[in-house]
């Protein structure tokens, strides 16, 4: 398992400890590159109402990290999130695939925008049957 993964990890904060999440961050990106993996981005994107109570919470303030391993330090990270009890919550997901995927389909509407013909000054405007119809009524 040598190849390089992408991730995103999405955690929750007790809304309480709106003052430990960037030392929580820091900890938890601390984790990721002592494991040998490496952290694209940290965001916090803010306190938040929650869908559902958890633990008698109903906001808490979300985090977002995108993380470049091979998933040993995403094992690694998650039992340390779930120990601690500040973290409400947690999901981790695997993007590579998908953006892979984004980026071929991108690619392909490309090649089939370039191979369109551009209609362009001139030549006379496409006209459909309704046109026709308005044009035989004058």
């Amino acid at each position: 398992m040598d190849t390089k993964r992408q991730y995103e990890v999405v955690f929750i904060v007790d809304p309480a400890a709106d003052e430990e999440v960037p030392k929580l961050t820091e900890s938890f990106s601390q984790i990721v590159t002592d494991q040998g993996g490496a952290v694209t981005k940290a965001e916090t994107m803010g306190k938040r109402q929650l869908a559902y109570e958890i633990l008698h919470h109903k906001d808490g303030t979300f985090v977002l990290l995108e993380i470049e391993g091979s998933g040993r330090e995403i094992a690694e990270l998650e039992r340390r999130m779930r120990v601690n009890d500040r973290v409400l919550r947690y999901i981790t997901v695997r993007v590579d695939e998908d953006r892979r995927r984004a980026e071929k389909l991108k690619e392909r509407r490309a090649r089939k925008a370039a191979k369109r013909p551009s209609h362009g000054g001139g030549s006379a405007p496409r006209r459909g049957p309704a046109m026709e119809f308005a044009e035989a009524g004058e």
